[in-house]
């Protein structure tokens, strides 16, 4: 009767154990995520680190870089590249935003004159108005505008932490990679770490997929914008290129400013607007982001999309954004696990 008590309140106590621990994850949930993106930034940056690192930190003298060196190199390069960039497309984008900012009130009012004539609302809405009547109940416009600010407070403070973890995460590779092979048997670490290189490889090959994704949506969204004539087309089109990092909604968020733009010319400015982003959208998710995350990360395009669908569905944008770095990983954990079964 002894051994029966025993295993029926050892069962208990794992199975309470167990709701615990996932609470606790469920709880974490948030810091868990900051962590899990900067290991993917670590390691997608981690193969460009080493080829810094072989360089030499002078023409004489064979000392090379540092491994915080290199790290910081890539930082300032990134940034650096982003001002130069942002320096290239400021005086028009200033101007046209100014101008855009100017002319938005009468803009607004064009905007829901049309919208009046095609009887999607019945009288002109203030912006005054549009603010009252959008927070919920309990809200006015200022507690919005507050939450909107502590949202990007936020937003700006998970940025940055990302990219001091990461930064830690690359100076202590060596180490952390080497106490993670040795959690593995003697035979078996070799394979552990030829997988390791693969998913790094992988991993730098997404983030280079990212970026290559929005440089061609912003490109095409100007040229498109400039020929069919839409005023202020290349702030609207920088909105198309960030847009593009941002899974699902992304794209949508990015054409309702430019449709909104090209309305208050014409409605069929608007509509063309309009069905150039939905043309535009359909090639991005049916042709480029499969064709270029499987060139790029070597992954099939089913796979692709079905982990877009798969992380979308689970933890939404976040969610959209890392299928394909874990769906990479995930194919090959498996293939490996195929490959040690197989020699078995």
């Amino acid at each position: 009767m002894e051994t029966p008590r025993r295993l029926i309140l050892f069962a208990i106590v794992m199975t309470a154990l167990t709701a615990v621990i996932f609470w606790t994850l469920y709880l974490v949930r948030g810091v868990l995520l900051i962590i899990y993106v900067s290991v993917l930034l670590a390691i997608g940056i981690s193969p460009l680190v080493r080829i810094i690192e072989r360089q030499r930190l002078l023409p004489i003298g064979s000392r090379r870089f540092p491994r915080w060196l290199a790290i910081l190199v890539i930082y300032f390069a990134v940034i650096g590249t982003m001002m130069l960039v942002v320096s290239l497309v400021a005086t028009p984008l200033a101007v046209q935003a100014q101008e855009l900012w100017n002319r938005l009130p009468e803009l607004l009012d064009r905007v829901q004159q049309e919208l009046m004539k095609l009887g999607v609302i019945r009288q002109p809405i203030t912006l005054r108005d549009a603010l009252a009547q959008a927070p919920g109940p309990g809200k006015d416009a200022a507690g919005i505008i507050f939450e909107g600010i502590i949202g990007v407070i936020g937003g700006a403070f998970g940025l940055v932490t990302i990219l001091i973890l990461t930064f830690y995460l690359l100076v202590d590779a060596e180490s952390i990679f080497e106490s993670f092979i040795r959690l593995f048997p003697r035979e078996r670490r070799d394979r552990v770490a030829n997988a390791s290189r693969e998913v790094s490889l992988k991993v730098s090959a997404w983030l280079g997929g990212q970026l290559l994704l929005g440089a061609i949506i912003g490109s095409s969204a100007a040229l498109g914008l400039f020929l069919m004539g839409v005023p202020y087309f290349y702030v609207l089109a920088v909105v198309a290129g960030v847009g593009e990092l941002i899974p699902i909604v992304g794209p949508i968020l990015a054409a309702i400013p430019a449709v909104l733009v090209g309305l208050s010319v014409s409605p069929q400015l608007a509509l063309g607007v309009a069905i150039f982003f939905f043309l535009q959208q359909q090639v991005e998710n049916h042709v480029l982001v499969p064709k270029v995350m499987s060139r790029q990360v070597g992954i099939s395009a089913v796979t692709v999309i079905v982990a877009l669908l798969l992380g979308g569905s689970l933890l939404g944008l976040v969610g959209a954004l890392l299928a394909v770095p874990s769906a990479a990983i995930v194919l090959v954990i498996l293939q490996e696990l195929l490959d040690a079964r197989e020699q078995s």
